[in-house]
């Protein structure tokens, strides 16, 4: 067909499988894949379910896999060493040395992939929404990608496991997502549509909302999309599918009348959800779709009372219903949609309060100045001082002029002064490392960008086997190419966030992890009992996070208290640090 391409790479997907239950496979991340490949109409894949040693059900798969969808079934023992290291999901290329696991980056690659096999299909790539960044943040910062990728699936396989035996409790998260679609909706051309919803509310004279009557037939879209009312559809529910059958919103034929020109910011109304992060269906609306079903199918047969807490996921629930595709798609993967009642929205302040996320709370000392000299002082005063050890490696012990081009930094496209400095950096760290490693070591490059690390360690290190681990797609394809010219054959790239790599190693490197990931780096190395060498950032903040509460050390709780500044000096002072 013209406007297809090809693949030229054969790529492998591995999917758990634990058991199916009543139309729904697990774990979800499973259910949640096979969802987003039928509607991508995606076959470029060699889809492999991985067997548990508890898996069931088997014989029943028929009725919920997508006909289109060529399976295969293996066991664990069966995977490439290169996704045993990983959980999956995940996509490993041939000749098995790149691996993409987790997943966020499985579904952005699938994405991707469908898009460049057939690229009228741009209804596809839109699904990464603005900028392209939906769900690319790693969950270990981004609370919206933890929720949507990890808590959600998880919370609602428990809960459909409680719900066997009795009634279950509702899960946070859920109310969390309910409290999210109540919240105003921010996108970069806000100002605008929100200056057309005043002037749309001022010649109505009442304000329009996502209410139930715009999610039943006036809103009606048919697989074969009809057009909205936009006499009754609010302007968001217009915006958001216009955008779906690729026509513009169009522009306003008048200059706006002077009230709504001259309004205030603050003055102008927020926008409502249509879809999870606003106003256009994007690859998160279809993580949250089988699990919200599901929640949603228990919630009725058992806790039928409870549904009219739940007003706006209900009425996000039908809506989603009426994107083109989905309900082809649901009916493909076993999935028979509700028939919800209206329900009424409540306030916000009827919301269910929920727990934030742990934190260290603030000493209110005013007479407190952040910055590294005022801290460094205030911990001196407490008798805490700096311990500086001699430099491990004064001298020059990497000739780069008679290494090859592609170990060299300059490789990776960067500044000749910043490609020194690297060097330099290169050259205490590898020093270290190549003094405790061992012939057949497992070395793990953390964060590893562009390979500077890696890259040199497998080429001094050939019977070590060296893993890239990194999150950002671009930066480890330009590392595996680096590695390809080089014909290096002990380095495998991992894209995927680190909690993700479940892998044994003995070594463990970060030069300049960002943030909280040098923390992360440390944790992992001590959890698998591997020595660890690692430079952190030198800039940026120390934040809490779901993994993580500053300051660690006791002995610094007693003296700080939890402040950017406070923690902002810390990243860039331990050089080195060995178990």
């Amino acid at each position: 067909m013209k406007g297809i391409k090809k693949s030229l790479t054969e790529e492998y997907l591995y999917l758990d499988f634990s058991h199916q239950k009543e139309g729904c496979i697990f774990p979800l991340h499973t259910s949640i894949t096979l969802f987003l490949l039928s509607y991508c109409d995606c076959k470029i894949f060699k889809v492999c379910l991985v067997l548990t040693g508890e898996s069931t059900g088997i014989s029943l798969l028929k009725s919920v896999l997508s006909e289109d969808v060529e399976i295969q079934i293996i066991s664990r023992q069966e995977l490439p060493p290169i996704v045993q290291s990983c959980c999956l999901p995940a996509v490993v290329e041939r000749p098995d040395n790149f691996c993409r696991a987790g997943l966020a980056v499985v579904l952005r690659h699938i994405i991707q992939k469908s898009y460049e096999a057939d690229p009228s299909k741009k209804e596809i790539l839109e699904l990464l929404g603005f900028k392209k960044t939906c769900l690319k943040a790693c969950a270990e910062v981004s609370q919206w990608t933890r929720l949507c990728e990890l808590t959600i699936p998880l919370a609602i396989e428990n809960f459909l496991k409680e719900s066997s035996d009795q009634p279950p409790a509702i899960p946070a998260e859920i109310l969390e997502l309910e409290k999210k679609l109540s919240e105003p909706v921010r996108v970069h051309n806000d100002d605008k549509l929100r200056r057309q919803k005043l002037k749309q509310q001022k010649a109505a004279g009442v304000r329009p909302s996502l209410s139930k009557e715009e999610t039943k037939s006036k809103v009606h879209r048919q697989e074969t999309s009809e057009e909205v009312d936009s006499s009754s559809a609010s302007l968001e529910l217009r915006v958001a599918f216009s955008k779906l059958t690729v026509h513009e919103e169009p522009a306003p034929a008048n200059r706006e009348p002077a009230h709504v020109r001259k309004a205030k910011a603050s003055d102008l109304p927020p926008l409502d959800h249509v879809f999870v992060e606003g106003l256009y269906f994007t690859l998160a609306d279809i993580v949250l779709l089988p699990c919200i079903h599901h929640f949603l199918v228990i919630i009725c047969k058992k806790l039928s009372e409870k549904l009219v807490e739940f007003p706006l996921l209900a009425a996000w629930y039908q809506r989603i219903q009426e994107v083109p595709r989905v309900k082809t798609t649901a009916s493909q993967c076993g999935i028979q949609f509700l028939n919800l009642p209206e329900l009424q929205t409540t306030s916000n302040e009827q919301q269910p309060s929920l727990d934030e996320v742990p934190c260290v709370e603030e000493q209110n000392d005013p007479s407190f100045i952040g910055g590294p000299r005022p801290t460094m002082t205030k911990l001196m005063e407490k008798g805490i001082e700096v311990m500086f050890s001699p430099h491990p490696c004064p001298t020059w012990t990497l000739d780069w002029d008679a290494l090859p081009a592609a170990v060299s930094p300059k490789e990776g496209k960067m500044s000749s002064d910043r490609a020194l400095r690297k060097q330099q950096q290169l050259n205490n760290l590898v020093y270290v490392v190549t003094n405790q490693a061992k012939p057949g070591d497992r070395i793990v490059d953390f964060c590893s960008g562009g390979g500077h690390v890696g890259i040199v360690l497998a080429h001094m290190l050939p019977s070590c086997q060296v893993t890239l681990i990194e999150n950002k797609e671009l930066s480890l394809i330009r590392a595996k190419k680096r590695s390809d010219e080089l014909g290096l054959s002990n380095i495998w790239f991992i894209q995927a966030n680190m909690e993700y790599f479940t892998g044994t190693f003995n070594i463990g490197v970060a030069l300049h992890a960002c943030g909280v990931a040098t923390d992360m780096v440390i944790e992992q190395c001590i959890k698998t009992r591997a020595s660890f060498v690692t430079c952190p950032c030198c800039y940026g903040f120390i934040q809490n996070t779901s993994k993580f509460n500053f300051p660690k050390s006791e002995q610094f709780k007693k003296t700080l208290s939890y402040k950017r500044e406070t923690l902002y000096s810390f990243q860039g002072h331990s050089l080195y640090k060995c178990l």
